[in-house]
């Protein structure tokens, strides 16, 4: 992929100075970060720049200033449009595509790294063809969250991918099979006329003898 050209905001009036200003005492985060960077970008601060400083990815000040530019203060407020974009920016089955993606390792795409990340996996998604547009950070963790499985800030590649219903099978799968292992080993000590109690991991009791 070829560099990106720079990006800046357009010059500020004084009242939208002011008014930006204002918005770095906002309790919402998503002002506070948008007013953080169109400052820095009106001060001649380049994207890579900014993004090092605040601790975010590209991809979202290529969404802030551009709604600065275009819409004015407006654009530093969060818009109830964004969950229709989120929705756009992955299909139904691109999004099952990203499940899958998931399972494999960033290695496999020619990445330095078997670490995923919510950025890294907006990346792949767009050189994979699974978006139009390089989307943000957040529209990944969105869209995942839309298939119910739980994401941490950075995982290990090929651990699986489950879901909270998968974790409960799976703890019903090992209770079921701790019973069965217990009731066995009930019914030997019985042959033996030993009497006893077993209990399982989750500290229910199964049975007596």
């Amino acid at each position: 992929m070829g560099m990106r050209p720079p990006i800046f905001v357009r010059e500020l009036t004084d009242t939208e100075r002011a008014q930006v200003e204002a918005g770095l005492r906002s309790s919402d985060a998503f002002t506070l970060r948008r007013c953080q960077i169109v400052l820095a970008s009106a001060r001649g601060e380049r994207a890579p720049a900014i993004a090092h400083h605040l601790g975010c990815d590209d991809q979202t000040l290529r969404e802030a200033i551009p709604a600065f530019n275009v819409r004015g203060v407006a654009g530093l407020q969060r818009g109830s449009h964004r969950p229709k974009l989120i929705r756009a920016a992955f299909d139904p089955a691109n999004a099952e595509r990203l499940r899958a993606l998931l399972h494999q390792s960033p290695r496999t795409f020619g990445k330095p790294t078997s670490v995923w990340t919510l950025d890294l996996a907006a990346e792949i998604s767009f050189e994979q063809g699974l978006t139009r547009e390089r989307v943000s950070d957040e529209t990944i963790r969105l869209t995942l969250k839309r298939l119910d499985i739980g994401w941490k800030r950075a995982r290990s590649a090929g651990s699986p991918v489950r879901t909270r219903r998968t974790h409960g099978k799976i703890r019903t799968a090992i209770l079921t099979w701790e019973r069965r292992i217990a009731r066995a080993d009930l019914d030997r000590r019985a042959s033996f006329g030993t009497s006893c109690a077993l209990y399982d991991l989750s500290g229910a009791r199964i049975a007596a003898s």
